[in-house]
């Protein structure tokens, strides 16, 4: 099979590869699961035949067994995990709030100011290193089976839900899930400004920024990044800031955040995408000075991961995990429930 048969992305913000390939014309009938753990690079065969068995595999759209013998001209589609990082992962002991767990995954809800995943100036006290320890500490992670899987992940100053695979097949079959669009995701953000519309859709594609990589862009034209969609619904209106309810389509890095500012409405301190300053009302007086308060009692941006709704992969029941807001997050809407019935 020649090499231009086989496209491969990779999704940075749902830790997936993407694989599309189309059979050549000369190809002898094997078994998918053997096709596929030859093919594709770095992918074990228990590896693929959890991807068949959780129907992240499509053969022409549809699932097949791992015994199907592929055809010429077939086109199989999968979603695989991203082999293992090569940087070594030290276990840290750093509490966890886990709201659940089981045998296949955990949900876990993460705090304001943890980074997720290692990475660039970020090479200790993650989430992972966490995850790492909590699992070192159980009965069946001490030989070493169990490794933390990560389906998702939400930004370092974004709290809230994430979901945690504990096994290979659970994270085929979340990243199915996420693939379909079938994960069930609401955030709550404080926004400058009040929306027209009680409720909305942002669609664009959403890319690295050209001139710099740290900061995502949206291209409206679809001529850069990948397509994104988000729901939004205006919950409580507050004069110069409003609190909503974002559902999301799809998942790109810092979706919410890029689609609000694309609308006129960015989150409420958020310094990558102008939301620090004060964009409604007066700068000055007591407006300025409450505003300011704000700003301090959340460093960060004013979103939070509230609610993860998905099949779980055992038990193949609809799981449903709803949080709620940080006492920071609760305390600046008081104040401007405040500034509005007393101006």
């Amino acid at each position: 099979m020649s090499e231009d048969n086989v496209e491969i992305t990779s999704e940075e913000d749902d830790l997936f590869e993407h694989y599309r390939i189309v059979i050549d014309k000369g190809q002898s009938a094997i078994r998918l699961d053997k096709y596929l753990s030859i093919h594709v690079a770095k992918a074990s065969r228990t590896k693929i035949q959890n991807g068949i068995e959780a129907e992240a595999v499509r053969v022409n759209g549809q699932a097949k067994k791992a015994s199907y013998k592929v055809k010429p001209y077939d086109i199989i589609t999968l979603s695989l995990p991203e082999p293992p990082r090569d940087t070594e992962i030290i276990p840290e002991d750093i509490p966890l709030n886990i709201l659940y767990e089981d045998d296949a995954l955990l949900i876990v809800n993460k705090p304001t100011g943890m980074v997720v995943h290692p990475a660039f100036g970020h090479w200790s006290g993650t989430l992972i290193h966490a995850l790492a320890f909590h699992f070192k500490q159980l009965p069946t992670g001490t030989n070493g089976d169990i490794r933390p899987g990560l389906v998702h992940r939400i930004d370092k100053d974004t709290s809230g839900l994430l979901v945690i695979a504990k096994t290979e097949f659970a994270m085929s079959f979340l990243a199915k899930q996420f693939s379909d669009h079938s994960i069930e995701r609401t955030y709550n953000a404080i926004i400058w400004g009040e929306p027209k519309n009680d409720k909305g859709m942002v669609t664009g594609h959403i890319g690295r920024n050209l001139k710099d990589r740290k900061v995502m862009d949206i291209f409206p034209d679809g001529s850069h990044g990948r397509h994104a969609v988000t729901h939004y619904e205006v919950l409580k209106r507050l004069r110069e800031v409003s609190l909503i309810q974002c559902k999301l389509e799809t998942g790109r890095t810092h979706q919410i955040r890029v689609h609000m500012k694309y609308i006129g409405h960015p989150i409420f301190n958020d310094t990558t995408y102008g939301g620090n300053k004060i964009l409604r009302g007066a700068s000055s007086g007591s407006y300025k000075a409450m505003v300011e308060n704000c700003f301090s009692l959340l460093p960060s941006q004013a979103l939070h991961a509230k609610s993860l709704g998905f099949v779980h992969p055992t038990t193949k029941e609809w799981m449903q995990f709803d949080t709620e807001l940080p006492e920071n997050f609760k305390a600046i809407l008081d104040k401007w429930e405040n500034y509005v019935n007393h101006p």
